[in-house]
């Protein structure tokens, strides 16, 4: 209605969005959520973090059979691959979580509106007006407050254009079969985790990163281990690659790339590039307003709010912050306390979780070892494999380890780093004992029930000091 006037207008209905949709409506504030797709839960629920994982847990479950032996299954030696079945699961999960996010705009008085979102400028009298356009017809809503969360798409090699060969996040989740060979271009999280999917189901797959190592945020550790156990799992990886050509060829790519000093040339059915996103910022109004913003990313203050009044920005298009669906939620729930005048907290960086989804999983939160000592911290380091924990040996997963740098006067925990089985689980631990500003003492007298997989954590906070019990 255009005589209504919105305490809170947002504009993108991703994990960032949607989170400060439903908190603001918990408060009691008149809330508007747009959204240009004909679904809510942008990237993350319907091209990203859900049918990924889903696809993740299933190559498990076929690794699980392989191995069945192991565990004295037999007669499952015919046991075959339904892809089309695959890949019905996975939508029927997300289609799941769709309608679960519509009921919840319901349940909270959030009122949805479909259309392109755009801000018109800088507020009127304290009003904001953003423009909606949709199949071609323009309207507009009045908002006391808006809250930018626009979201990110994959970042291309310039000159190649997305296809059923040229893939990213989004092509490579429709293919109706699985290929005979993949090459990926980045070993971030995205590529690292496309790639344990893939050869789980006998896909020939190649990664080319452009840094030295995998997973290059994370502690050197934990790439150096993740390295190891892909290449016995049959994942090749180049290290300091420069792609320097992509072509198509006639079944399928070939990639022309500089690496140990020396031009190769790799071919395979597909390529999947995974080399960043770019935030969705450049036909949302900001030119219009005093929104300051650094390569497309929109700078903030700790509260989320930019330099134009009464407007914020969340999630992937917000500078200097993980682009991680949890970091983006945080962020929308921070915004509307501080527009609420609720109790508000801002985020602490070094308390944001990382998790990789990969086989071994991968799971993070704090300082890396180096990057302590470079801080000038007097580091202690403490590591627990997960070859000594009893669990890991029931559940067949013996890959990884448990790292814990402190320091070493007063014991404080300045980072945990964990790389094999339910990491992406286990790090929740980490993440509380930090922000609850408990030390590695704290973590060795907190009793872990046996036979557990956060048994490692206790370990690992005991080899600190040279005491662990298993190993």
């Amino acid at each position: 209605m255009p005589d209504t006037i919105y305490d809170i207008a947002i504009i993108g209905s991703g994990p960032a969005g949607y989170t400060a949709a439903i908190r603001a409506g918990q408060y009691g504030l008149k809330t508007a959520l747009v959204e240009k797709d004909p679904y809510l839960g942008g990237t993350c629920l319907h091209v990203g973090c859900i049918p990924t994982k889903a696809l993740l847990f299933n190559a498990e479950l076929w690794d699980h059979l392989k191995d069945a032996k192991e565990f004295g299954i037999e007669g499952v030696a015919g046991v075959k691959l339904n892809w089309g079945a695959v890949q019905d699961r996975k939508s029927k999960i997300v289609s799941k979580h769709a309608k679960g996010l519509e009921f919840l705009m319901r349940k909270n008085k959030v009122e949805t509106l479909k259309g392109y979102g755009k801000l018109t400028g800088p507020a009127q009298n304290g009003i904001h007006t953003i423009e909606l356009k949709n199949d071609g017809k323009a309207s507009q809503i009045k908002a006391k407050n808006v809250i930018l969360s626009t979201g990110s798409e994959a970042r291309m090699i310039p000159g190649l254009v997305p296809d059923d060969r040229f893939l990213t996040n989004i092509e490579i989740l429709k293919m109706g079969a699985v290929p005979n060979s993949l090459i990926i271009v980045g070993a971030g999280a995205v590529g690292v985790e496309f790639a344990s999917i893939f050869r789980s189901f006998d896909c020939e797959v190649t990664i080319l990163e452009m840094l030295p190592r995998m997973v290059p945020l994370e502690d050197e550790e934990v790439s150096k281990e993740l390295a190891r156990v892909y290449r016995k799992r049959g994942i090749n990886f180049h290290g300091s690659a420069k792609v320097e050509k992509v072509e198509r060829t006639k079944s399928g790519i070939a990639v022309t790339f500089a690496a140990d000093g020396k031009q190769q040339k790799l071919e395979a059915d597909k390529i999947l590039i995974s080399v960043g996103r770019k935030p969705n910022t450049e036909s949302i109004g900001m030119e219009k307003t005093r929104i300051q913003s650094e390569r497309g990313f929109v700078k903030t203050n700790e509260w989320m709010q930019t330099a134009e009044s009464g407007v914020y920005a969340i999630g992937d298009i917000v500078l200097g912050t993980p682009q991680l669906a949890h970091v983006g939620s945080m962020e929308g729930i921070v915004a509307v306390s501080k527009i609420a005048g609720k109790e508000d907290r801002a985020i602490n960086p070094l308390r944001i979780p990382s998790v990789t989804y990969c086989h071994p999983e991968i799971g993070s939160v704090g300082l890396t070892e180096s990057k302590a000592r470079e801080l000038g911290h007097n580091v202690k380091v403490g590591k627990f494999p997960f070859t000594a924990n009893s669990r890991a040996s029931i559940v067949g997963a013996h890959e990884g380890f448990i790292k814990i740098v402190s320091d070493a006067k007063y014991g404080e925990i300045l980072g945990v780093h964990i790389i094999g089985p339910q990491a992406s689980e286990l790090i929740a631990e980490a993440v509380t004992a930090m922000e609850l500003e408990a030390t590695v003492e704290d973590l060795m007298w907190t009793i872990h029930a046996h036979p557990t997989l956060a048994e490692a954590m206790l370990d690992a906070s005991n080899s600190v000091y040279g005491l662990a019990i298993n190993a």
